[in-house]
């Protein structure tokens, strides 16, 4: 998780900002490549912490207050989708030379046509599932099995997360460090990860939709199909 994660992320996304273009055909097999690997880690890392004594009160698949649980699940997944809507439009308001890496972030791997939302929101929802599950269940869980106090395992789980998305860059690392930590008192708090399991969907839903929204320049079917050919 410390290593491999944020090196197949990189490697990947370096991949994809070295094309001239990306089409929809290479969105779509991104998509569906980290949906396909996110579960077959949680197979192997789930199989692997229970054979070593962790059970679902440990990573956090139980959910002691149901009514609790809910309000905050519904408060904090309109409160993040509101932040996140809003910062993207904020990026959106710079000069396109100013947004740098963000601007060809958003032209590669975003979404930019109907067809291409079905498997972004299935990896959306694969991410807050999985990544949760690995970064707030089994990572805190383990720790929390060695003997670390909670500040510790929160702050540990954090920069894992952070450096999970060291795809996005420096600003990406640090927002999901940040991210990581609120998220990371939120699962000790509730003792739960089905709260943060729905905000961390809001979020990457949101970066989609309003993305595409604020920052995506999307190409028509023929100048795509005509770059195809090109190439």
């Amino acid at each position: 998780m410390a290593v491999y994660v944020p090196w197949r992320g990189q490697r990947r996304i370096r991949q994809l900002l070295a094309l001239p273009h990306v089409g929809g055909r290479e969105r779509r097999s991104l998509y569906v490549s980290a949906i396909a690997f996110q579960w077959v880690a949680v197979a192997v890392v789930g199989w692997r912490a229970w054979a070593r004594g962790l059970r679902g009160q440990d990573l956090g698949l139980v959910v002691p207050d149901t009514t609790g649980v809910a309000i905050a699940a519904v408060v904090g997944t309109v409160t993040f989708a509101f932040i996140q809507w809003f910062n993207l439009r904020r990026v959106a308001q710079l000069p396109p030379e100013a947004r740098g890496f963000v601007q060809s972030f958003a032209d590669r791997v975003l979404p930019q046509r109907a067809i291409e939302f079905i498997p972004f929101l299935a990896l959306a929802v694969t991410a807050g599932v999985c990544e949760e599950f690995l970064f707030r269940g089994f990572a805190m869980g383990a720790m929390a099995k060695a003997g670390l106090a909670n500040w510790e395992i929160v702050l540990l789980s954090a920069v894992l997360f952070g450096l999970g998305h060291l795809y996005q860059g420096p600003a990406g690392v640090v927002s999901t460090l940040v991210l990581g930590i609120v998220f990371g008192i939120t699962k000790i708090a509730y003792d739960t990860l089905a709260v943060v399991v729905f905000w961390h969907i809001a979020v990457d839903v949101v970066a989609g939709v309003a993305g595409y929204r604020f920052l995506v320049r999307p190409m028509t079917p023929s100048s795509e199909q005509q770059i195809e050919r090109a190439r």
